[in-house]
């Protein structure tokens, strides 16, 4: 699987949906400078990770792809619950990222500000393609642990006598 950009999927959202994201974006960047007002930037940034637009994007992500089964004539239940399950995997992924991110950043920025952001930017991606990847890794041999298994037969392992 190759990792890409789909920008057709901006097609499928309404304009209220977007708006939805971007209110709660914003509420969340409030929050944030209201924190780091009362208790300083340490603190503050503590909650920069805060996940205001992830639940409005899973619920929606969820929405999208039951609408497109029912559209084919099926029912999708299920396929919008696993399409906001690998979505929230694809987050936290990415979270690991930011942690990398925050690392490399904190510990370049006092030399100097912008090559700090550019080191701490390919530190996320790499290691967030790097999370990625043992992910599915993972994911791959267990799939294929179970196939075998299977293959076995319900009574593989089982001592005849």
């Amino acid at each position: 699987m190759i990792v890409k950009l789909s920008v057709s999927a901006l097609k499928e959202g309404h304009w209220y949906e977007y708006l939805i994201r971007f209110m709660l974006g914003g509420a969340a960047t409030v929050f944030t400078g209201l924190i780091s007002s009362a208790f300083g930037a340490a603190v503050g940034g503590l909650f920069l990770a805060l996940p205001a637009i992830f639940c409005a994007s899973a619920t929606l992500i969820e929405k999208h792809e039951e609408q497109r089964k029912h559209r084919a004539g099926l029912r999708g239940h299920r396929r919008g619950q696993e399409a906001a399950a690998l979505d929230a995997a694809g987050a936290a992924l990415g979270s690991i990222g930011l942690l990398g991110f925050a690392l490399v950043f904190s510990l370049l920025v006092k030399r100097q500000a912008p090559i700090a952001f550019i080191a701490a930017l390919i530190a996320w991606c790499m290691i967030s393609i790097a999370a990625w990847r043992a992910w599915r890794y993972l994911r791959q041999a267990g799939r294929r642990r179970t196939s075998a298994r299977s293959a076995r037969g319900p009574t593989a392992g089982i001592a005849h006598r």
